[in-house]
């Protein structure tokens, strides 16, 4: 640092973002009750964490959690294992699906640099990202009644964080996908609803604000097809839905920002449906998955009031 350089506000966002992911990752992975697959990949797993305090009036509502990481392969389901058992200790039946992410590339793959410029991994694949998702959730019922006899699946929510809030958003939204989409289903799936947390909801705003590093473009396999896969992948062009949806957002979050909730919130207005958007002051992008912030319990009552 210059001699003449002031020191950096310790409040500024920058820095506070940095200490909340701190916060959020300094705690160990908690280990399942059981893990199942959904498929032969050893990315096609679920871990499956049961009620701390079970209902002793009947059988715990299910949350199913999809993690973030835009998408890209050194973010695992493990960092969200906290966040899953914190659910768990709230009396929720909770399954942490894993699921295919980018992988690292070389430096001369065009449109797929990190986001530093250099060599990075890719986010996502496609796409087998979507079919994972797809098929653990096809696969999700009767492996909740083998491993999970805990859980009442007619009280089902989905949540997830920051890409898998993506992904939460997306699975709700199977039934209203292309007719020529392999993942579409017949009819809405048997939630409670969706709580997307900090999601990358609407891919043009993400574009536009170029967040993580251009996440949303290479998940859909780079700028040349971005345009012909967004309406298969982008939540804010499947709506409306019909199911009950609210996003958590910190108004301080700078990974991603309150505009791309804004702009799927308005999307979903334009559609005919209302979707709920708690703003949370002063915090950024990950005290929501941190059982340590206060933000967390936030989500947990936002999860509740679908669920109970």
């Amino acid at each position: 640092m210059p001699d003449d350089a002031a020191p950096r506000d310790p409040a500024e966002p920058e820095d506070a973002s940095a200490a909340e992911e701190a916060s959020a990752f300094s705690h160990p992975p908690v280990e399942p009750d059981a893990t199942a697959a959904y498929g032969t990949h050893p990315d096609q797993m679920i871990d499956f964490y049961a009620p701390r305090e079970p209902d002793p009036a009947g059988l715990a509502p299910l949350v199913v959690v999809l993690h973030g990481g835009a998408w890209r392969a050194p973010y695992d389901r493990r960092h969200i294992t906290p966040f899953a058992d914190f659910l768990a200790r709230r009396g929720f039946a909770v399954a942490n699906v894993e699921y295919r992410r980018g992988a690292l590339i070389p430096a001369q793959a065009e449109g797929f640099d990190g986001p530093g410029g250099g060599p990075g991994p890719v986010a996502g694949r496609w796409p087998d990202t979507f079919d994972d998702v797809a098929a653990a959730f096809d696969a999700l019922p009767a492996l909740v009644r083998e491993v999970l006899p805990q859980a009442d699946q007619r009280r089902t929510v989905i949540t997830g964080h920051s890409a898998g809030g993506h992904l939460a958003l997306w699975a709700a939204a199977r039934h209203v996908l292309p007719a020529d989409a392999p993942w579409r289903t017949g009819g809405p799936a048997r939630l409670r609803g969706v709580v997307a947390l900090a999601p990358i909801a609407d891919f043009h705003a993400a574009e536009k604000l170029d967040v993580c590093g251009g996440a949303a473009v290479q998940l859909l396999g780079g700028s040349s097809l971005f345009a012909e896969r967004r309406p298969y992948a982008d939540p804010a062009l499947l709506l409306p839905t019909g199911i009950a949806t609210t996003l958590v957002q910190g108004r301080r979050d700078i990974v991603v920002p309150l505009a791309v909730a804004e702009a799927y919130a308005e999307a979903a207005a334009r559609a005919g449906e209302v979707v709920g958007l708690t703003l949370l002051e002063d915090v950024g992008h990950f005290p929501l998955i941190d059982p340590a912030a206060d933000a967390c319990a936030v989500v947990a009552e936002e999860i509740a009031q679908l669920a109970w």
